[in-house]
């Protein structure tokens, strides 16, 4: 997933992608009577979603080729409390790892904090951001920084004490850690009894080093000189260039929560068109 320049942002649904989502949003919100009134165009919808979340641009600021913004508004919160985002990103997740495409050998975990603009739930005073109100986002990814589980808190939180939530919300089942050895990596904030034995409970294999220890050490742990925990990084980098996720405007846990799950669900798509490319 490092070499990701040969493919352009995704700003709409294709029509391969859009395959895969339809099925999802018509179990979700199947229509209990044919003969009533049509419902919009959720395919329209989506790309105003995607849009939102790209540029970060209030709702009613949307271009009019989405249709009317508080119709797409509406449906964006009815999806999230639906738990379809969470759905899509899960069976992109899956196809890729029934192509073997997800690397468990590998896991690294970190949190990453972000202003919140207008308040809400899951929020807290950011200690970096001289207390103002601000999220936090604590995220697990495999070897190659594809993101398998996320949640979100207050920014006062401490990243140890999310693990064993972020742990539990990875989105697929996990291989049997004792017929399959999975090594979680992690930094300094997780050396403590809350970090280790959230590791622990999940039936990981623990590597927590401090800031600086990492680079200095990985070739004599590692034969191939890879670095493990630095993709956790990356991802959130990948994440933050989404402006509506880099700042949180919505006043909902359960509305930024959704933005987020479709962020990962288009960074494991952009996966399986990398795939199918090489193929």
């Amino acid at each position: 997933m490092s070499n990701n320049k040969d493919l352009p942002t995704i700003w709409e649904v294709s029509d391969e992608l859009w395959r895969r989502i339809e099925p999802i949003l018509q179990e979700a919100w199947p229509r209990r009577d044919p003969r009533g009134r049509r419902h919009v165009d959720w395919r329209k919808c989506l790309n105003g979603i995607i849009y939102h979340l790209r540029t970060g641009c209030q709702w009613h600021a949307l271009p009019k080729q989405f249709g009317d913004d508080s119709t797409v508004h509406r449906w964006f919160q009815r999806w999230c409390r639906l738990g379809v985002m969470r759905r899509i990103w899960a069976d992109l997740v899956k196809e890729c790892d029934e192509l073997k495409q997800v690397h468990w050998d590998w896991q690294s975990a970190d949190g990453c904090m972000g202003k919140a603009r207008h308040g809400g739930d899951h929020i807290g005073k950011n200690p970096t951001d001289r207390g103002k109100n601000g999220t936090k986002r604590s995220l697990v990814v495999d070897q190659d920084g594809g993101p398998l589980g996320v949640v979100i808190d207050g920014a006062n939180r401490n990243d140890a004490k999310l693990l064993r939530a972020t742990l539990e919300a990875i989105v697929v089942e996990r291989p049997d850690p004792q017929e399959h050895e999975q090594h979680l990596c992690l930094d300094k904030g997780y050396d403590n009894p809350s970090g280790r034995e959230a590791a622990r409970a999940a039936k990981y294999t623990a590597h927590i080093r401090r800031i600086g220890e990492e680079k200095a050490a990985v070739k004599d742990k590692h034969p191939d000189g890879q670095p493990r925990r630095w993709v956790v990084e990356r991802t959130i980098g990948w994440l933050n260039r989404c402006r509506a996720l880099l700042v949180r405007y919505a006043k909902k846990g359960q509305n930024y929560l959704g933005l987020i799950q479709l962020a990962c669900g288009l960074i494991w798509y952009r996966r399986l068109l990398r795939v199918n490319t090489l193929r």
